[in-house]
């Protein structure tokens, strides 16, 4: 979707929004799901709409984790930092996937294909210690193994947008051991 489009996008729903009681949640859920992110600008425009001060609209967006200020990568890996995960060696498991991708827990990688965060709990304790990689959980992890895990998540996602249908088998591959 080139820029125009965004625009015309944000534009409607702005209109659709505009003075009624309650509608800063929604423009920044809308807003969101136009740009990807709510930058600063759009955040400008969505408190006009609703009616209500910047810092509103900014406390808002920060309070709720659904929000994000920044560009978000295609793919997120959340690291649950849990009580269950956090004895079973979550700190280790974070440090090595920030250090095999090159950064730290809520950056994005070079070419915007990884998010990485720290969670507080992705509700899968008995699994501990857990990666979660877009909706798919990765658990009784060893750092090498979350490594391997997100190695093998992004091999399977570059052949299926290279048209292949051979990821599946990579990350069973993966999973077994076999690479």
């Amino acid at each position: 979707m080139d820029e125009h489009e965004l625009e015309e996008r944000f534009q409607e729903l702005l209109d659709k929004y505009k003075g009624e009681p309650g509608a800063l949640i929604p423009l920044l859920q809308g807003a969101q799901a136009i740009f990807g992110y709510l930058p600063q600008e759009v955040m400008a425009r969505v408190a006009e709409a609703a009616g209500e001060p910047l810092s509103q609209a900014l406390g808002v967006a920060t309070f709720y984790s659904q929000f994000r200020l920044k560009p978000h990568a295609r793919h997120t890996i959340r690291c649950c930092h849990g009580t269950a995960c956090h004895v079973s060696g979550a700190t280790l498991i974070s440090q090595e996937i920030e250090k095999h991708l090159g950064i730290k827990a809520g950056e994005n990688t070079p070419d915007m294909f990884f998010t990485v965060e720290e969670v507080h709990c992705v509700g899968a304790c008995g699994m501990a210690p857990v990666v979660m990689i877009d909706d798919r959980a990765y658990g009784k992890l060893t750092p090498d193994k979350a490594v391997a895990a997100v190695k093998a998540f992004r091999e399977q996602k570059e052949v299926q947008e290279a048209g292949g249908n051979s990821g599946a088998a990579l990350v069973a591959a993966s999973e077994r051991g076999d690479r």
